[in-house]
């Protein structure tokens, strides 16, 4: 019976093998890593211009953030956004540009539900889980910093 399901398991590797779809990984992180690049480039580009404004560096965050989102959710409203996450994957993905693009997207595929059911109910659909988690997680790295380092002075 061993060898029974030994051949099989072997038969099966076998043809999953030839018939499994063949993943261009160094095309694919080039393309990740490129387009990634880009967008954090435009994001330091970004941030530049408003420190010449005579803005400080944690001053000109908050704004940079706001207008990278700003991009990502006019771009995934015009369809560009997909694209680009088709084409690079997680370089797109990744950025704060891609969690626009994860909010905007599901509310956009939804929006003839109406307002509530259909933006509404689904826009936190795919980030919602990600904000719940970060929350959580700096929640008990929070507190595991109180209980090793005690109180701040």
């Amino acid at each position: 019976m061993a060898k029974a399901d030994e051949r099989e398991r072997r038969r099966y590797l076998e043809l999953r093998s030839r018939v499994a779809p063949r993943h261009p990984r160094l095309r694919n992180a080039a393309r990740a890593f490129a387009v990634g690049g880009l967008i954090c480039a435009a994001g330091e580009g970004v941030m530049t211009y408003f420190m010449r404004l005579g803005l400080s560096a944690d001053q000109a965050a908050l704004p940079t953030a706001a207008l990278l989102v700003l991009f990502g959710s006019v771009l995934t409203g015009l369809g560009v956004y997909d694209r680009w996450v088709r084409y690079a994957g997680m370089g797109a993905s990744l950025p704060i540009t891609g969690f626009a693009n994860a909010i905007v997207a599901p509310a956009m595929e939804f929006r003839r539900e109406g307002w509530v059911m259909g933006v509404g109910a689904r826009m936190f659909e795919v980030a919602g889980p990600v904000i719940v988690f970060g929350t959580l997680a700096s929640v008990v790295v929070g507190l595991g910093w109180y209980l090793l380092a005690g109180p701040a002075r």
